[in-house]
């Protein structure tokens, strides 16, 4: 199942198991079954501390696999083939039942173990998805460390019925003790903020007590990253305050112009950039969402939580979303039809017809993504030509499943209530009405700037981007920004971290000028 150079990462990785474990598969006649045991046997053979042994009267999904501490049933499972992106799921979940200590906050760490109460955890996930990791590697950090606490991830694709019985046309879709708990990438500070009562208080309480920073960064993608890890290195105190580490990257699949890494993906790049902030002494505080900006002699930053941060400057990098449509039935479907990321929800509409909103280059390569997958794409542009570059554009033209529609409006999206099922769009030259019946639209026509807790409190652009000078600096004195909630053109992840250096640099001569 396993190649030789997997093999050979994996038995390095096994390692560093403490204690030993127990694989407990449940299979059937399915050829899905014959290739689980394949990968369990192949993993059985990396290390002397992991034993396998079938239990089919288990009244439990199939084919599936426990992982399991000797004699103690730890809630781990696996429901399917953990390959793809799922493999880095299950090998960290081989390492920490095994007795390898998770790399997570100590205090993150306490109050999993504190959790009270029973919690059992089904993800659904498609093993395209470069999002569901994350969540599946959370909860399977929560099963292993709290026995009131159990998690299976769920391939969808193999499980199709359970998918269609539960409507789920999105991934990952988490359900607790059978009702739906979140779509969507979440991290574990996300999870037990919402299982455990009580903890918005204390982390309102804790983030209350911090010192005064030299430097706050709000934001925790490639700009706030920059900016975090150039003022660390001036030896002020600096924070980092994030409603998630790595911000849109973590939703950005293949990287291929980060200027000397030939090729890579979002979530590795994110994964890289918060090891780099952590090696300095930089105040991470993740899970956190900002309100409210206080100007003053001491800026302050409000947070969701009520908390109140202190910092002599503050720099502004809080990026960038999706752009929606804002059309009637957009919302009432998100999620049940309506999505954002092809390479997440793409294979759920397998074998069925689809849209892709957007003809830029994210529009384009959406539906060249799709077109291998479902049925029949059609890509509707609002302008009379598309904009994607043209190696693309001839790419998409010489797919036959593919329909390209210009100078179109989206209208409405429709539904039966439970799930879309079309769309419409207006011709702009003619002003005609025309309904596409389809199982899914994706989103793609650009980005929306994430300053709507700034307004009426610094200079926006009509775009509602921030307003800054040269060196980073906002209308009002000490605060800075940087990256694509900023004016600066051409939003891409090398330029949000120059301008996060930068803006960084910028606050520092600031710090130095007033104090003087």
């Amino acid at each position: 199942m396993l190649d030789e150079n997997l093999k050979t990462q994996l038995k390095a990785y096994l390692e560093r198991l403490v204690n030993p474990i127990e694989l407990v598969a449940s299979t059937d006649t399915s050829s899905a079954s014959l290739e689980m045991m394949a990968l369990l046997n192949d993993i059985i053979a990396q290390s002397d501390k992991i034993s396998l042994r079938e239990d089919n009267a288990a009244n439990v999904r199939k084919p599936s696999f426990a992982v399991n501490r000797i004699g103690e049933d730890t809630g781990v499972r696996f429901a399917g083939l953990p390959m793809g992106h799922e493999f880095t799921s299950l090998v960290l979940a081989l390492l920490q039942v095994g007795g390898y200590p998770p790399k997570v906050e100590p205090e993150v760490l306490e109050q999993i173990e504190n959790l009270q109460g029973k919690f059992d955890f089904e993800v659904y996930i498609s093993l395209s998805c470069h999002n569901c990791p994350d969540v599946v590697q959370a909860l399977n950090l929560m099963a292993a460390r709290n026995p009131g606490v159990r998690c299976t991830m769920i391939d969808g694709a193999l499980f199709q019925d359970e998918v269609n019985e539960r409507q789920i046309m999105a991934v990952p879709s988490v359900f607790v003790n059978g009702e739906l708990f979140g779509n969507g990438r979440m991290t574990v500070e996300e999870i037990l903020a919402k299982v455990d009562t009580g903890a918005a208080e204390r982390d309102a309480e804790r983030l209350n007590a911090k010192d005064v920073f030299d430097v706050l960064v709000v934001g925790g993608g490639p700009a706030g990253a920059a900016a975090a890890i150039y003022a660390a290195r001036k030896g002020i105190r600096t924070g980092v305050v994030a409603d998630r580490f790595g911000g849109q990257v973590l939703d950005t699949m293949g990287i291929e112009n980060f200027i000397s890494v030939k090729e890579t993906m979002g979530p590795k790049l994110a994964a890289s950039l918060e090891e780099h902030v952590k090696s300095y002494d930089v105040d991470i505080m993740n899970a956190q969402r900002a309100t409210k900006l206080i100007p003053g002699a001491v800026q302050e930053v409000q947070l969701e939580n009520g908390a109140i941060l202190r910092s002599k400057t503050v720099l502004i990098a809080t990026g960038a979303r999706w752009r929606e449509m804002n059309v009637p039935g957009e919302q009432e479907y998100r999620g049940k039809g309506v999505a954002y990321c092809p390479h997440c929800d793409g294979p759920l509409f397998k074998g069925k017809r689809v849209a892709v909103i957007g003809g830029g280059n994210s529009g384009v390569e959406a539906a060249i993504d799709l077109a291998g997958v479902v049925e029949h794409v059609t890509l509707i542009e609002f302008d009379s030509v598309l904009r994607a570059d043209s190696v693309l554009q001839k790419k998409l033209h010489s797919m036959p499943n593919v329909t390209v529609i210009v100078s179109a409006l989206t209208t409405e999206v429709h539904g039966d209530g439970q799930k879309m099922n079309g769309l419409t769009y207006k011709d702009r030259n003619s002003n005609e009405l025309t309904r596409l019946e389809l199982a899914g639209v994706f989103v793609q026509i650009g980005l929306l700037p994430n300053t709507d807790w700034l307004k009426d409190t610094i200079a926006l652009s009509p775009r509602g981007e921030i307003e800054i000078d040269a060196r980073g600096q906002t209308n009002v004195p000490g605060v800075f920004a940087a990256g694509d909630c900023t004016t600066v053109p051409y939003k891409q992840i090398i330029i949000s971290m120059g301008e996060g250096a930068k803006a960084s640099l910028a606050a520092f001569d600031h710090l130095i000028r007033s104090s003087v």
